[in-house]
C-alpha cells in the first residue's frame, strides 16, 4: 500500500530547498507559490529522496475568489504518494506556470482543466481547447458559467468528409 506524504512532511521537503514557497500547510497537502510551482516539481521528480517520478493527476477546483491547481504525485521508487497544490487568483486569466516540462503526462490534463476551467498553464506547448469546440464561449465548470445566455452559444461545426 502506498504511503501518502502528510502535509506538514511535504512541506518540510520543499522548504530545504525553497524556504520561502510553501504558502500554507495541510493535513494532506501543501499549498505552495504559483511562481515556484515548476521548480518545485522539478525538484519533487529529481531528488533522489524524493522522487516523484510520476504525475497522476493535474486538475483545479473553483473558490470563486481564486482557483486552486492540485497536483497528485507518486513516487514508485519510495512506494509514496504527496500532493501539491497552487493558487491561480481572480477570474479573468487565473494562471500557474505549466509542469509539463516535468512530466509529459500533464500535457492532456492541464488543457482539460484549461478548456472546462479557464486556468491558463503558462509556457505550455499547445494550450487549446480538448473537449470544447474552438469558438466556445466560457468555460464550463466554473462556478460563474450560468451567468451568460446559453442561447448565444455557436454549435458546433460538423467535421468534413465523414459521411
Amino acid at each position: 500500500m502506498t504511503r501518502a506524504l502528510t502535509g506538514a512532511e511535504l512541506a518540510e521537503a520543499i522548504q530545504r530547498s525553497f524556504p520561502s514557497s510553501v504558502v500554507e500547510t495541510q493535513r494532506e497537502a501543501v499549498v505552495v507559490a504559483r511562481e515556484a510551482v515548476r521548480d518545485i516539481c522539478f525538484y519533487l521528480k529529481e531528488s533522489p529522496e524524493l522522487d516523484f517520478s510520476m504525475l497522476t493527476s493535474v486538475t483545479a477546483v473553483d473558490y470563486v475568489d481564486y482557483f486552486e491547481v492540485v497536483y497528485h504525485l507518486v513516487s514508485l521508487s519510495r512506494n509514496q504518494s504527496a500532493i501539491l497544490k497552487a493558487r491561480a487568483p481572480g477570474r479573468a486569466d487565473p494562471w500557474v506556470p505549466s509542469v509539463v516540462p516535468v512530466w509529459q503526462g500533464a500535457d492532456f490534463q492541464e488543457r482539460e482543466t484549461w478548456d472546462l476551467l479557464g486556468v491558463r498553464f503558462d509556457g505550455h506547448p499547445s494550450l487549446r481547447r480538448i473537449l470544447l469546440w474552438d469558438g466556445f464561449p466560457g468555460h464550463p465548470l466554473r462556478k460563474d458559467f450560468l451567468e451568460f445566455d446559453h442561447r448565444t452559444v455557436p454549435a458546433a461545426t460538423e467535421p468534413q468528409g465523414l459521411s
